[in-house]
């Protein structure tokens, strides 16, 4: 446990001189006419930065709790869980399978939906967007920097974000004290949450590297966001 923490603490530590150097970015305009206008924009062409409006950031939260994503990484923790035999007291076959899916699928539901209700409440952008910049090593630290940071005031200038690395925590802490045998506690969710940030951080990753083209799974969340790459990041 302590050694993912030092973990964490380094790519926090990673993150904020990145804090200092970030420039202000775009986003995407939730206007009502903004689908026709798009139709008009090339790929060079980005509005300055305008927090998205509430119908672009409930298709994102929607499409991260109800989405492709979610369920095919439950369906891969659950089989993970279960061929660890983790938690132990839950049965083996398709029956305790079943209960470790459903699980996971909780603990995600639990962590978006605070992720995305922090965020509302500290009115910050959390929602990840894609690297203007070229080559792999500007694009994972991208990756990772976004995964800890979010975008804040008129100008989305990057802040330590709260939500980002506080949602892994509410949804195993949620798991723990609900629907895990009796025996798990706080150290036991503290150490599933420090998991479950860096299936974070790896899953922006692979929304960066492992979009396929207009038939991925990923297509509707990246026309979500067609248009608005994070200039900040640019290297």
């Amino acid at each position: 446990m302590r050694t993912r923490l030092a973990v964490v603490l380094i790519v926090v530590g990673v993150a904020l001189p990145g804090l200092a150097k970030a420039q202000p970015s775009t986003a995407l305009i939730d206007a009502p006419d903004a689908a026709t206008s798009s139709s008009t924009q090339t790929s060079s062409q980005y509005e300055p930065y305008v927090r998205p409006g509430r119908q672009v950031r409930f298709r994102n939260f929607t499409f991260d709790l109800l989405g492709p994503y979610p369920m095919i990484t439950s369906a891969a923790s659950a089989g993970i869980h279960q061929a660890t035999d983790n938690p132990p007291e839950w049965s083996e076959g398709f029956d305790g399978y079943a209960r470790r899916l459903g699980s996971s699928y909780g603990i995600s539901v639990a962590e978006t939906t605070s992720r995305y209700g922090l965020a509302e409440l500290l009115k910050e952008d959390t929602i990840y967007y894609p690297c203007q910049c070229t080559g792999v090593w500007p694009r994972l630290k991208h990756s990772v920097f976004s995964s800890v940071t979010g975008r804040h005031g008129a100008d989305g200038h990057r802040v330590l974000s709260a939500p980002s690395i506080l949602s892994p925590f509410a949804g195993t802490f949620t798991a723990t004290y609900l629907w895990y045998p009796t025996r798990y506690g706080a150290q036991h969710a503290a150490l599933m949450g420090m998991n479950g940030l860096f299936a974070y951080i790896g899953g922006n990753i692979s929304l960066e590297f492992l979009y396929g083209g207009p038939h991925s799974l990923l297509k509707g969340r990246i026309n979500m966001l067609k248009g608005t790459p994070d200039q900040g990041q640019q290297q």
